[in-house]
């Protein structure tokens, strides 16, 4: 066992050293792989931000849309409910436009 350790004195300084440089990769590889995981999380971010924006236009337009609307396309939706009650009631005061079948004469 003496012998292993005299062997093992001079390597001391080598393995140390050996040691050192690969924790110091180590580290280098630890910082490059942050880096990049930052770089990839702010591009999705840009990415996720533009497309909430684009949203909020489209809802926005939606919204003046409703609201600029909203009261005209309801009032029309009742004038048409209204034209069809006339029409299906039979309601309305006869104009005397009607034509005779045999002669096209107008009675």
């Amino acid at each position: 066992m003496e012998d292993v350790i005299w062997i093992l004195i001079p390597l001391a300084p080598f393995l140390m050293v050996s040691f050192i440089v690969w924790t110091k990769h180590q580290q280098k590889i630890a910082e490059l792989q942050v880096s990049t995981t930052a770089e990839n999380t702010a591009e999705r971010a840009a990415q996720y931000a533009s497309q909430v924006q684009r949203l909020e236009d489209r809802v926005q337009v939606l919204e003046r849309i409703v609201t600029d609307r909203g009261y005209d396309i309801a009032t029309q939706i009742e004038a048409l409910r209204d034209t069809r009650r006339v029409d299906e009631q039979g309601s309305g005061v006869p104009l005397g436009l009607e034509r005779n079948r045999q002669s096209g004469e107008r009675v």
